[in-house]
């Protein structure tokens, strides 16, 4: 079957959390799809919502049988059912997790940057946040293990937070620096969630790993949050599987999404997985296809024809990072300019911890749009040194 990502889709005035800026603004900040989702996915829902009665909803044997023939046949994990646990999305599994599994006033690692939210579900419960600084080369991120193990070996670090694949460098971690990270949680009793909500949307032909794939210090230790939110577009259905091997682990954790009224699905969150996973891997793939098509389309230009900034190469994600450390000034300010001098609509690099001279980029849209955007950075960044020099 054809599929067509080039068609644009008028997202204003629909209450688009993305698109809801004025007319001459082109938002490419936040992790949301600028396509419709797979056709059977958009058919199982009109089916649903013709029916007219839209009750409490629980979830099927289809929703498990869903996950874990994906996950065997994508991923080469078995998962097995009675690990599962639906939530309502992966973030408010995050939070809920760090309030049930960790006390007030201990620590919670994470490895910068990362997705800024994880910050959220930390501070706003009281914890603090435990930085191991990811090392850039100038061509790739790497974990600086030392670091990461000095942080984990103090006693008030009780839980890691794994971003695997990673938002936003786009790093697909190796099983060899996965079981790395299961042994050193194995070892100071750390345990782990890992966010793999960009899994699927890997380079062609690229395989990601499961974290509770890798080892048995991997599995025990692991609470893992997945959904085809991000792969299929589906964010405002929400909808995720938590999934825990060991069973003590996962008794707490279901307690604490229960307690939280967080797995509890709506009717589309209960059928729109099926329809994914179940009927949706071709399209998926010709959806990888053209992000990475897209990817390339704007490192050739960013390297090519904007000075002073250059592209991250990734492996994984939708997500652009931009090194603009060369310019004056930093990202907060560069960010800010170019939004108020060509209306494009970036993430902050700051905003991700460790990130201060890089800023983030959706390339999730049609080939228009993207070319858009891209002549929007260059004009903005053209702009900005001009702008700065006459500022001091």
């Amino acid at each position: 079957m054809e599929y067509s990502f080039n068609n644009k889709i008028d997202r204003r005035n629909t209450g688009s959390l993305k698109w809801n800026v004025p007319e001459n603004k082109l938002p490419m900040w936040v992790a949301d799809m600028d396509f419709q989702t797979a056709p059977e996915v958009i058919q199982s829902i009109i089916a649903r919502a013709q029916q007219g009665v839209f009750g409490y909803t629980t979830i099927t044997d289809d929703w498990y049988q869903a996950y874990q023939s994906w996950w065997k046949k994508r991923h080469k994990f078995e998962i097995k059912k009675e690990w599962m646990i639906f939530c309502t999305g992966v973030v408010p599994a995050i939070s809920s997790i760090v309030r049930k599994v960790t006390t007030v006033g201990e620590n919670v690692a994470v490895m910068t940057p990362v997705y800024h939210i994880f910050f959220n579900s930390i501070v706003n419960n009281g914890r603090n946040v435990l930085e191991s600084r990811l090392h850039y080369d100038g061509r790739d991120y790497q974990i600086d293990f030392a670091d990461l193990e000095e942080k984990l070996a103090l006693p008030e670090t009780t839980l890691l937070i794994l971003s695997n694949p990673h938002n936003p460098v786009g790093r697909i971690w190796s099983s060899e620096e996965l079981k790395k990270i299961g042994d050193l949680c194995s070892k100071y009793h750390v345990l782990v969630i890992s966010d793999e909500i960009h899994c699927d949307l890997t380079e062609p032909g690229r395989e990601y790993t499961p974290f509770a794939s890798v080892s048995d210090n991997c599995r025990l230790y692991s609470i893992t949050c997945v959904s085809p939110t991000k792969a299929f577009n589906l964010a405002g259905i929400q909808t995720a599987a938590v999934i825990v091997p060991e069973i003590n682990l996962r008794h707490k954790v279901s307690r604490g999404l229960n307690t939280d009224e967080a797995a509890e699905p709506n009717v589309f969150a209960a059928i729109a997985p099926v329809a994914a996973f179940t009927y949706g891997g071709q399209w998926l793939d010709a959806l990888k296809t053209y992000l990475w098509e897209n990817r390339k389309f704007a490192e050739d230009y960013i390297n090519k024809e904007i000075s002073g900034v250059s592209a991250v190469s990734a492996k994984a994600t939708y997500l652009l990072w931009i090194d603009c450390r060369n310019m004056i000034g930093n990202s907060s300010e560069l960010c800010s300019f170019i939004y108020r001098h060509s209306g494009l609509y970036l993430s902050d690099g700051q905003e991700f911890g460790n990130g201060n001279g890089f800023i983030r980029m959706n390339l999730a849209c049609p080939r228009e749009l993207l070319a858009d955007g891209l002549k929007r950075l260059k004009s903005s960044v053209e702009a900005y040194e001009t702008w700065v020099c006459e500022q001091y």
